[in-house]
């Protein structure tokens, strides 16, 4: 991080918190062991060693206060500006660079292919896709997500041509049923608008998420429906204007656009 933010770091704070926690376990511990000797000697009626066991056990229960004092002032981070100013999504990218995992940032979301990360705030928590995932710590943060890196991707490119495929269709439809299999070119926000039609959906399935579907179907090598129509990704003139196009960041942190898709009858 820039100087100025480094004493807003979560990592260093959680730091510091976590060793003032281990003081306090091992105060904690020095407590169970004077009372073990305060009952020792109540057991047997060791007259001699009572109160010295009694004294010794109260210093070790001001000394645990003490601690767990010291822990609970210690945690001063301000989570609120913390989060607000963009420490957060900026620490976890530079932490991120230090391990060697690459995650981009675009929009409101964190891409580490084939992931896609969004910082909820109010929830104190970041969503992995469609999972809540509260272990913020960066380096926790992203170490889990270097293992889902290295696990297969769940997408299903089979399934996601199909779903295209039927929106596709719909749309072309309204244009004219002789217009099908003739490569018509459909812009790819009007197949997505056609797939979150429903109240919410859109919200469950964002922009991002699309968009980097298309992509991981782009490289998947899959192109032809069950009905053996083709599919195409045609680039326009319409990627100029970002209002009309879906974006995504590869694995390589480059921004790939597209823009239409059309479908057309094999041979």
């Amino acid at each position: 991080m820039q100087d100025d933010d480094a004493a807003v770091s979560l990592e260093a704070a959680l730091a510091r918190a976590e060793s003032d926690v281990d003081a306090a376990l091992k105060a904690a511990a020095t407590v169970a062991s004077s009372l073990k000797t305060f009952r020792a000697a109540v057991h047997v009626g060791n007259l001699r060693d009572l109160r010295p066991a009694i004294a010794a056990a109260e210093q070790a229960l001001t000394g645990l206060r003490q601690q767990f004092a010291n822990a609970k002032e210690g945690w001063d981070l301000d989570e609120d500006a913390y989060f607000a100013n963009g420490f957060f999504s900026r620490e976890l990218l530079q932490t991120a660079q230090r391990m060697n995992v690459r995650i981009f940032e675009q929009d409101d979301r964190l891409y580490c292919y084939p992931a896609l990360v969004r910082v909820l705030a109010d929830e104190r928590c970041v969503l992995i896709d469609k999972k809540r995932e509260r272990r913020l710590r960066p380096s926790v943060l992203v170490d889990h997500l270097r293992d889902l890196q290295r696990r297969l991707p769940r997408f299903k490119p089979e399934a996601f041509l199909e779903a295209l495929y039927s929106g596709y269709t719909t749309i072309v439809a309204k244009r004219g049923k002789d217009l099908f299999g003739q490569g018509i070119v459909v812009k790819l926000l009007d197949v997505y608008d056609l797939l979150t039609l429903l109240p919410g959906q859109a919200r469950e399935y964002s922009r991002q998420e699309f968009a980097r579907d298309i992509y991981l179907l782009d490289r998947s090598g899959v192109t032809a429906t069950k009905r053996g129509y083709v599919v195409s990704l045609p680039a326009s003139t319409g990627t100029r204007s970002p209002g009309s196009t879906v974006r995504v960041i590869t694995e390589q942190g480059e921004e790939k656009i597209y823009y239409g898709i059309s479908f057309t009858a094999a041979g």
